[in-house]
């Protein structure tokens, strides 16, 4: 049976989408069998972090909906051994699909794939109780300035009411001239903060927006310190063997 992460933010531009898809590549690198789900509907972007715009015919809430079956709806990355993405509605018309309706479809997803890596929306509203339904754990990712950490403290109080007992903490796009200089939180204050145990840290790195914008994960070239450190980031965070040996 595989594990479900649910990929979250208190606000938009933390880079969490970023996050959701280099994780999953990473895991898919060493072997694993991981499929990505957008849920951020209305606001898709998975497909396009990808390179795989031009492939959706079927969304997630067509899956949700029964328009179509589930693989109809997976769309294969063929740059990895066994990567799939199932892009969100363009659409935010959904209301009336509930946590029942993600729970069944998380069910058979588990079945299926190794990790199950779910992209929720940013914030607090009926997306993220939609998101988190199915979910065994929770990944905040929040950026090194205050309100991005006053809001990533509601969504953890928010995740915890939810069920989500288990959370984990990546900081992205640290400066650290600016933390040496006092204009932005150090990783003490931000870990005193927050609940949810440290993960990792992503440092500002230019590379990485260009990775996204032309579609191509960054973590697909290997031995590049960004490469090393998501490693050791989805290793710490599901203890996965198969990530130590590469």
């Amino acid at each position: 049976m595989g594990k479900i992460y649910v990929v979250a933010s208190g606000k938009g531009g933390t880079g969490k989408t970023m996050f959701a898809v280099n994780f999953g590549a990473e895991l898919a690198k060493a072997g694993c069998s991981v499929v990505l789900m957008d849920l951020d509907l209305g606001l898709r972007n998975l497909d396009l972090y990808f390179g795989l715009e031009d492939q959706v015919v079927y969304d997630v809430s067509d899956v949700l909906n029964g328009v179509c079956r589930i693989k109809q709806a997976l769309i294969r990355d063929h740059r990895f051994p066994e990567l799939y993405i199932m892009a969100a509605s363009p659409e935010r018309s959904d209301g009336y699909l509930t946590p029942l309706h993600m729970k069944v479809l998380a069910a058979k997803l588990r079945a299926e794939f190794d990790y199950v890596i779910i992209d929720a929306p940013s914030g607090l509203d009926d997306g993220i109780v939609l998101a988190c339904a199915g979910a065994d754990e929770a990944i905040i990712v929040v950026n090194p300035d205050y309100s991005s950490l006053r809001d990533a403290d509601n969504l953890d109080r928010e995740m915890v009411e939810l069920g989500l007992e288990t959370r984990h903490l990546v900081v992205n796009n640290v400066d650290m001239e600016l933390v040496e200089a006092g204009y932005a939180p150090n990783l003490n204050e931000i870990t005193g903060m927050l609940q949810p145990e440290l993960a990792g840290v992503i440092h500002t790195d230019q590379n990485i927006r260009i990775s996204t914008n032309l579609g191509v994960p960054i973590v697909l070239k290997d031995g590049t310190y960004i490469e090393r450190n998501f490693r050791s980031i989805a290793g710490r965070i599901t203890g996965e063997q198969r990530l130590e040996a590469e």
